[in-house]
């Protein structure tokens, strides 16, 4: 039986955090103080930098290792712009009434044909004069 995308995700988001746990207790070297203290110093702006070398080293590994158990579940993961894929197009917005080309004006209902030329009119918008 083959897994959602989520539950594979599930799967390796609570792997990462448990190995994210034991690398920082790996890092504190079992003194429950350092192990507090790395825990306190983790807020939502610290870098990757910032982090014990031990979990950085967990984190890569825990990356590596989603990426390869979504290959093996079947599902594929590239990066678009790498892969030369090309963009889907977007779709063009339809023109509704007096919105340029194509948009519509004229008589409610009435047909349009885009290949008729316009009549001529002066610059001023005033009809021309009846013979």
């Amino acid at each position: 039986m083959t897994k959602s995308a989520s539950e594979v995700m599930h799967d390796v988001i609570v792997a990462a955090v448990i190995d994210g746990l034991g690398a920082l207790r790996t890092a504190s070297k079992g003194v429950p103080n350092a192990l507090l203290r790395d825990l306190g110093a983790i807020h939502p702006n610290t870098t990757f930098q910032d982090l014990p070398a031990e979990l950085q080293a967990s984190i890569q590994t825990s990356v590596r290792a989603a990426f390869t158990r979504l290959q093996s579940e079947g599902y594929t993961v590239l990066n678009p712009k790498v892969a030369g894929v090309a963009p889907r197009p977007q779709p063009r917005p339809t023109g509704g009434p007096g919105r340029g080309p194509g948009g519509g004006g004229g008589r409610p209902g009435a047909p349009r044909d885009p290949r008729r030329p316009r009549p001529d009119r002066p610059p001023s918008g005033k009809r021309p004069p009846r013979s």
